[in-house]
């Protein structure tokens, strides 16, 4: 397992690393085949004392499942603190619905999960007006729809691109202000 420490605004001393090293390898435990934890701290400069550091995980497994989690407190050790416990929530709820499918592919009710992989490295940073300030490119990977809302929901989006094998065309999924979701089918004319 690799552990990525990106810092803005703060310095990482000794101790901080260490830390944040400690707390993140202990995540292994829950998640067996973690290849990337990676851990960026922020201190933004705000008016407001309570949520200036802030600490973002991000981890990734061999499978390509991607769990992400953010918190911010007044204090950055507090924060990494924080961080980590969401995301061993977000494991165990993770661990629940990979269970629960695979029981349910057995009867032929649900399908294996399979996650998609997400690139997140940035293209292009672009100022003035409305432009496209950020640009993410990423694998698709053939998915059912119901597999690409359990990724949305993993990653805490709100939509969710993916490759759909039986429509044989790229689709979206998005959660709607009900609390359902819903599905684009793009046509071309």
């Amino acid at each position: 397992m690799e552990i990525l420490i990106h810092s803005r605004n703060v310095d990482v001393s000794d101790r901080l690393r260490n830390y944040v090293e400690k707390k993140t390898t202990r995540l292994d435990r829950y998640m067996s085949d973690l290849s990337e934890v990676r851990v960026d701290l922020v201190e933004e400069n705000t008016r407001r004392a309570g949520g200036r550091h802030v600490a973002q995980i991000t981890i990734r497994d061999e499978r390509g499942t991607i769990l992400r989690a953010e918190e911010r407190s007044n204090d950055m050790f507090a924060s990494v603190d924080a961080v980590v416990d969401k995301l061993y929530r977000q494991i165990n709820r993770y661990r629940g619905k990979r269970r629960r499918n695979r029981r349910g592919a057995n009867n032929g009710e649900g399908l294996e999960f399979e996650p998609l992989p997400l690139d997140d490295s940035l293209l292009e940073e672009e100022s003035a007006g409305p432009e496209i300030v950020r640009r993410k490119r990423f694998p698709l990977q053939p998915m059912s729809p119901e597999e690409a809302v359990e990724q949305m929901e993993l990653l805490g989006h709100d939509f969710f691109i993916f490759f759909n094998p039986d429509e044989q065309s790229v689709n979206v999924v998005y959660r709607r202000h009900d609390g359902d979701y819903g599905l684009l089918l793009p046509e071309m004319d």
